[in-house]
């Protein structure tokens, strides 16, 4: 294992962005930004030996500042949707800056530039988000760790704290094409899932407080299907938007690490196995995307899809869902793997 740092480029406001790239011995390579703590490359090895850029991402600093689809950025401090913007904790009414219409989508973690460390032949980013930031109680302090292992896992390990109650739902928005990020759509990769369960959406995407099950629905990947062979089906949850985009519940309880997804590229027999320590994953096939991407390739909608190991959206609203409160003193972990064989 080796880690180096480049600089990648610099900001607007003139600050310059480090680089590190993680590699290992069998010719898997990283790239991790200092902006937004961004997955920028994985190089995977084809069956054929040929190496292959599985995410999709961009070539400048300037194109991250605007990186409104979240192209492997770190997401926080709350992934996925938060109705109308408020929750109530502890008999408190929070309004948290509305990022989403009328809603709160993720946050602002991947729109600010961090320090890295390289330590034990990883990349760890420590910072502190101020109580009040985007309307959340609480200082939080993070420690978010990237490492590669030498059989072709990256593994993204997280901690934080905060000295008053609050609510933490952190992530990764890496974009997958297993197939190469110019490797056209995914709809031809196979997809299996371990969710027997997913949240319910209603016609603005933000879960209705129901949770229903996966069989009988095109949500249903317990077994590997094409990820495009129900995807244009006309069932309401996929109308909604314009094909997958839900939050997955998987069938084992949370906090044990186990395996929950295999994917596999068509075309270049890549497998990505997907595992966490986390209850559910949003399961996103890029149905809005469009933009120029790494080299001027044309990103558009099924370019990629995303495995976003998380908390259920909206749960601090919900007190049907697990609870997503990180109580003053207590510490929030998460750790979740991608393995490419």
């Amino acid at each position: 294992m080796a880690v180096t740092a480049t600089t990648f480029g610099v900001t607007s406001d003139g600050s310059a962005v480090t680089q590190y790239t993680l590699t290992n011995r069998r010719g898997m390579a990283v790239d991790i930004l200092s902006y937004g703590a961004v997955v920028r490359r994985i190089l995977v090895p084809d069956r054929d030996g040929v190496p292959r850029d599985v995410v999709l991402g961009f070539d400048t600093v300037a194109a991250y500042e605007k990186n409104y689809s979240f192209f492997g950025a770190f997401v926080g401090r709350y992934a996925n949707r938060i109705k109308n913007g408020r929750f109530t904790l502890n008999g408190n009414t929070y309004v948290l800056k509305h990022t989403y219409g009328k809603h709160h989508l993720h946050g602002t973690f991947s729109f600010r530039l961090y320090k890295g460390e390289i330590e034990d032949n990883a990349v760890v980013f420590r910072f502190q988000s101020p109580p009040s930031e985007e309307g959340y109680p609480g200082t939080l302090r993070v420690n978010l760790r990237y490492a590669l292992t030498e059989d072709n896992a990256l593994v993204i390990t997280y901690a934080a704290v905060t000295d008053a109650d609050t609510v933490v739902n952190l992530t990764n928005h890496s974009y997958f094409n297993l197939n190469g990020h110019n490797g056209s759509d995914i709809l031809e990769h196979t997809l299996q899932l371990f969710a027997d369960r997913f949240t319910e959406l209603d016609a603005e995407s933000v879960p209705t407080g129901r949770i229903l099950p996966v069989g009988g629905t095109a949500l249903d990947f317990r077994r590997e299907k094409k990820i495009g062979a129900d995807i244009f089906r006309a069932e309401e949850q996929l109308l909604i938007a314009k094909g997958y985009d839900h939050n997955m519940i998987f069938q084992k309880p949370s906090g044990a690490f186990r395996t929950f997804a295999v994917a596999k590229g068509d075309k270049t027999g890549i497998t990505l196995t997907a595992a966490t320590t986390e209850p559910a994953a949003q399961l996103y096939t890029g149905n809005f995307v469009r933009t120029a991407g790494k080299n001027g390739v044309a990103y558009t909608p099924y370019s990629g899809f995303c495995l976003e190991a998380q908390r259920y959206p909206c749960a601090p609203n919900f007190s049907a869902f697990p609870t997503a409160v990180l109580k003053a003193g207590e510490t929030y972990r998460q750790r979740t793997e991608y393995r490419f064989t």
